[in-house]
């Protein structure tokens, strides 16, 4: 991870997007250097904040760009409006799943695997799966290595999941949100950074958890 003592809109320019860099103690972010960060999507932890170990890539990419959504067969017509409604804001949406009016069955855990998979592989930025409660697809998508997904019933859970729990991976049931709830819950989970050391710290003893499956 690369450190700086001073960021100027120069160093912002050159890094790449989506990437995760330290100020070290004392540091300085240029106001102009600030918003292309920003705009680059690229998180600074602060070294004064001390991090233990590193857990840079663990950090969730945010704001979201590029996603992968996938149902099983109850969830085909939430998954439609959320890919329709997130591509009309520019957005890269793959779609992972049956389709149309009359899809066939699916079992929930092939479509959580393929997108946790998409997302861990880096080939999107976050993931959403959904099907009736989203229960059964949130503990399919956390059998992935590197998958933390968050089943999310409202706007305040979602935002949590990213902020404090570095979810990249959003559940959601069909059958207990409506369309617009959904939406709702989706914009705030895509929108919402990591940027806490004190989570991200926690982050690295999820991660130790998992070396411990046998």
């Amino acid at each position: 991870m690369a450190r700086f003592a001073m960021i100027t809109e120069a160093d912002a320019r050159m890094l790449p997007e989506g990437s995760t860099v330290e100020l070290l103690p004392r540091g300085h972010i240029t106001p102009l250097a600030a918003d292309t960060l920003r705009d680059r999507r690229i998180t600074v932890i602060r070294a004064d904040q001390a991090v233990e170990g590193d857990g840079a890539d663990l950090v969730p990419v945010a704001p979201v760009r590029r996603i992968v959504v996938g149902s099983d067969h109850t969830g085909v017509a939430l998954k439609a409006f959320l890919v329709s409604a997130l591509r009309g804001r520019g957005l890269a949406v793959a779609a992972v799943g049956p389709e149309g009016a009359a899809p066939a069955p699916a079992d929930y855990p092939d479509i959580a695997e393929q997108v946790g998979l998409a997302v861990v592989r880096k080939e999107a930025d976050a993931g959403i799966v959904i099907d009736g409660a989203g229960l059964g697809s949130t503990m399919a998508a956390n059998k992935v290595a590197g998958v933390r997904a968050a089943l999310c019933l409202n706007e305040t859970l979602a935002r949590y999941a990213r902020q404090h729990n570095g979810a990249n991976v959003l559940a959601l049931g069909a059958s207990l949100l409506s369309t617009t709830d959904a939406l709702t819950i989706v914009d705030t989970f895509l929108a919402t950074p990591m940027t806490e050391p004190r989570y991200i710290r926690r982050l690295l003893k999820l991660q130790r958890l998992d070396k411990t499956r046998g």
